[in-house]
């Protein structure tokens, strides 16, 4: 029989909790919070347990539920869109992983000891070819040797054109930062502080922007003229074999000498400022 209190308690309208240690059922009020032995007794009784676990999965999944929609409907437009990588990102992510796989595959000559060692010295004289030194120096000894005012001409206008480009390159270079590729060997020659960067390959646009200025003014024999061509191109291959360039690298650089010939020839100097240039330096 259930002690007067416990009846007491059913009257006012109490609702039974299991979990007493005598194997008898107690009452609390529903108007106000259970004592505290009882929410321990609560959690110990095996009954109670099993309620309550067979009960919280359903109110998890409807308070993650509740949750993750209310979250949905306040995440700001533009988290959305961080969340969701656009096609741009996308394509140049998936560009630059082709062209780093690419120029390994492509880099043979970076040592010795690699698949191509053997032909490394025929690139690294292609690669002094292409640099900025021999080409000034003898840009200058032809200026001075030169007797006539259209060669000096010529020759003078290909000497600034080789100072843009090496303007133009260390500016692009020390925005972009590109690395070197990592299978590069840093024996090159003559090297500055910015050509630790990659990007774009000043071989490459010196190439481009020095071939399309012979063709146009000294080369005129066919025989000549397929040379240069084949100069221009092995130049940049180079750069791809001996592992100092990525291919991207190479590609833009020939685009951007061939822009550069451009600009040389919007800013091409005539024989009367020549004149004055050279009476200045006199």
């Amino acid at each position: 029989m259930p002690s007067p209190k416990a009846k007491a308690t059913v009257r006012s309208g109490g609702s039974p909790v299991l979990g007493s240690s005598n194997g008898r059922y107690e009452f609390m009020s529903l108007s106000r919070a259970p004592p505290p032995h009882l929410l321990q007794r609560q959690g110990s009784d095996p009954t109670t347990a099993r309620l309550r676990a067979s009960e919280s999965p359903t109110r998890r999944r409807g308070s993650s539920s509740s949750t993750g929609s209310a979250g949905g409907q306040g995440m700001p437009e533009e988290d959305c869109m961080r969340l969701n990588p656009s096609f741009v990102g996308i394509a140049l992510s998936s560009l630059l992983a082709i062209d780093l796989w690419l120029s390994k595959r492509l880099g043979v000559c970076a040592c010795e000891d690699s698949s191509w060692g053997s032909i490394r010295p025929l690139m690294k004289l292609i690669e002094i070819s292409g640099h900025g030194i021999p080409w000034l120096v003898g840009t200058v000894y032809c200026v001075y040797k030169s007797d006539s005012a259209a060669g000096q001409e010529v020759m003078l206008n290909l000497f600034m054109a080789l100072l843009l480009d090496l303007v133009l390159v260390a500016i692009v270079k020390a925005v972009v930062r590109r690395r070197r590729p990592t299978h590069n060997r840093m024996d090159m020659f003559a090297t500055f502080s910015v050509d630790r960067y990659s990007f774009p390959s000043g071989h490459a646009t010196r190439a481009a922007m020095c071939g399309r200025f012979l063709l146009a003014h000294l080369v005129l024999a066919a025989p000549l003229r397929v040379l240069v061509l084949l100069w221009a191109g092995m130049v940049g291959l180079s750069r791809v074999l001996l592992g100092r360039h990525n291919v991207t690298d190479v590609l833009f650089g020939f685009w951007m000498g061939y822009c550069q010939y451009n600009l040389v020839e919007m800013l091409w100097l005539s024989p009367q400022a020549l004149q004055g240039l050279l009476g200045e330096l006199a």
